[in-house]
């Protein structure tokens, strides 16, 4: 894959002529994650995935990971390859980085889909998430592994889709330790900086989670929504917190429609 001069891995598929989509996929991930959204978007749209610093076949952060040099990170790629105005689609850790780089770079914004992406919290929800901090700390990326993949998957999916989880174990391990523990700090404390933005996000937004994505649960999708003028909030039923993975369809749908109906 190709390599912007800021040492981002990235593929830019589709007519250079549609409106263009970014996909930005989440802690511990890498731009693979959409290859099952890929063959519709591209159908009418020209797509951007990349790997975020310290993910996949990108360069280790240059600095400390933040929300800001990860909205930094996707404003340099862009002006390199001429894209001025996109719409963003951020799963989890991405959820958070679209709106940060929509606060930070609204003109160049049509606008957002947020897929389980964490929101305020409750006191015991955050401590929940500072101690798997502690234990990627201690244990890198392995230490929450097992654990994190049941909070991902359905049960039935764990069992029947090996090729699906093996790719996840894999990108999952191989991260560097130290890289992943900062970025699951980013993912446990960047989210304060999401809280009632002001001035607040004016762009389009859908934002989605799944019913059992305890994570990014269906009352932070609400909260997100609600904090961003006339935006859609959806819950998948049944799904955790990779449903995008799991039943990609139910999530395509009402990507689709927001798409083409913010195009309008």
């Amino acid at each position: 894959m190709p390599r912007a001069s800021n040492g981002t891995s990235y593929n830019l598929s589709g007519s250079a002529n549609a409106d263009t989509v970014i996909l930005i996929h989440g802690l511990g991930a890498n731009q693979c994650m959409w290859q099952d959204f890929l063959p519709e978007l591209l159908k009418q749209y020209q797509v951007l995935t990349y790997d975020l610093y310290g993910h996949g076949e990108s360069v280790a952060p240059p600095k400390t990971p933040s929300l800001k040099l990860f909205a930094t990170q996707l404003k340099d790629l862009l002006t390199e390859l001429g894209i001025y105005r996109c719409s963003i689609v951020g799963f989890s850790l991405g959820g958070m980085i679209n709106r940060k780089f929509a606060m930070d770079y609204p003109d160049m914004v049509s606008g957002l889909v947020i897929l389980n992406s964490p929101h305020e919290r409750e006191p015991e929800e955050q401590k929940i998430i500072e101690e798997r901090v502690a234990q990627t700390s201690a244990g890198g990326p392995a230490g929450t592994l097992e654990t994190s993949m049941k909070r991902w998957f359905t049960p039935e999916f764990l069992v029947a889709n090996s090729e699906v989880v093996k790719n996840m174990r894999s990108w999952i391990l191989s991260n560097d330790p130290d890289t992943y523990t900062q970025c699951r700090i980013v993912l446990a404390h960047g989210v304060k900086e999401l809280i009632r933005p002001c001035p607040p996000i004016d762009c389009p937004a859908l934002v989605m989670t799944c019913e059992n994505d305890s994570g990014s649960t269906p009352s932070m999708t609400y909260g997100i929504a609600s904090e961003i003028s006339g935006a859609t909030a959806i819950v998948v039923p049944h799904l955790q917190h990779v449903g995008l993975m799991e039943r990609s369809s139910e999530f395509l749908k009402p990507i689709l429609a927001f798409l083409e109906e913010i195009s309008e």
